[in-house]
Order: C-alpha cells, then sequence, then structure tokens
C-alpha cells in the first residue's frame, strides 16, 4: 500500500496543474488563469512502490461555470525515459525529494493499474488516507480476457483516448459531467467516481468507458 505523506510540496499539484491545464485541447476555461481546487478523487497502488499513482478531480471556478476535470498523475522520483512530452512539472516533496509529474495517460505503470482496477485485480484507494480502499469508485468488467496494457493516449477536444493494438479502448471522460454514470450500450467496462461540486453537493459521473477490441 502508498503511504500517503503529510509534508509540503512546491509547488503544488494545483499550481502546476494551473499552468498545464490550460495547454489541453478538452480544457473549457477562458484565456485568464484557471481557479482550482481539489474536489476528489482516488489513488492506485504501484505494486512495486516506486510511482505514486492518483486519479484527481479539479474544479475550475474562473469562467461563467464550473467546470471538473479529470487529471490522472504520476509521481516519480526520477524521470521517465521517452516521456518528455508529458511531463507537467518538478515538485520538491519534504519527504521524498524531487519528484516528476506526469499526465498518467503516458505512464505504461498508471496504464497497467488502471487495466488491473477494471478488471477487478486491484482497488481504488482513499486519495488522502494510507491503506484505506476508496467506496466511491465503481468499477465493471464485462470481458473474460486480461486487458491489454500497450495503450497508446491521444487527447482531443472532449477528452482522452487510450487506445491498444489489438483494438481495445479506453475513454478518459476529461471534463466530468455530474449525475452521469450509466455506461453506454455496447461499453465493456467503466470507471464511476465522486467528487465536490462548488457548492458543497456531493455527486458522480463517468470517469472512463472501455470497449474491447477482437484480438487475432
Amino acid at each position: 500500500m502508498s503511504v500517503i505523506h503529510n509534508t509540503t510540496l512546491k509547488p503544488t499539484k494545483l499550481e502546476l496543474l494551473t499552468l498545464w491545464l490550460p495547454s489541453r485541447p478538452w480544457y473549457r476555461g477562458g484565456t485568464g488563469e484557471p481557479e482550482l481546487a481539489k474536489a476528489g478523487g482516488f489513488r492506485l497502488d504501484d505494486p512495486l512502490g516506486e510511482v505514486g499513482i492518483e486519479f484527481m478531480v479539479a474544479t475550475d471556478t474562473s469562467g461563467a461555470q464550473a467546470a471538473s476535470y479529470l487529471v490522472p498523475l504520476t509521481y516519480r522520483g526520477a524521470p521517465l525515459d521517452g516521456a518528455e512530452h508529458a511531463l507537467i512539472g518538478t515538485m520538491e516533496h519534504g519527504v521524498l525529494g524531487r519528484r516528476w509529474a506526469y499526465d498518467g495517460t503516458h505512464d505504461p505503470v498508471l496504464l497497467a493499474r488502471l487495466a488491473a482496477l477494471i478488471e477487478g485485480r486491484t482497488e481504488a484507494q482513499a486519495q488522502s488516507v494510507s491503506d484505506t480502499p476508496d467506496r466511491e469508485t465503481a468499477r465493471s468488467y464485462a470481458g473474460g480476457d486480461p486487458l491489454p496494457v500497450d495503450f497508446t493516449a491521444t487527447d482531443d477536444q472532449d477528452g482522452t483516448e487510450l487506445t491498444a493494438s489489438d483494438g481495445t479502448s479506453l475513454r478518459l471522460h476529461r471534463v466530468l459531467r455530474p449525475g452521469v454514470e450509466e455506461p453506454p450500450v455496447g461499453a465493456s467496462g467503466h470507471i464511476g467516481g465522486a467528487w465536490d461540486l462548488p457548492d458543497g453537493t456531493r455527486t458522480r459521473a463517468l470517469f472512463a468507458v472501455l470497449r474491447t477490441g477482437t484480438r487475432s
């Protein structure tokens, strides 16, 4: 199980995301700087204990309407080879030292653990408490075969498409729709979760939708 350290981060995760989010094609804000708050999410454990894995929901209240974004993040003690394009920034952790923060959709450790979550081989962990399952994260998988983990991430205006060599796709809903959690017809699996709206209301939505490919 990953250990949550109550310590300082400089800059903070939200400070890094304030600079990074406006560069994403799915960002809904205007030309001004986002006004972000951490509103929910969950963590996954790396079996080797080397990589921190977090699925953060960050809410931006800078526009006329608040928008909540799903941001998968990984935290590493050294740079990830070949992932320079996915680097969000570096932070100084009060206990662990320098940490490299990545868009987790490009990190093979996160992708492998995400597949394990959908299959039910691991469970989501509380975002801010060590060794505590997150009971609000839901998942399903209608298939019987192990999911591939060789996903390639492509961002578009609506989210991130993770595509594997066998045609399996996992759609990450980067801009969350409160109250919409039912997987669409034809889906092979899903992940749903909860977060707080700016008025304090607790809501839920689809985080990801799986459609399996045909193996040869």
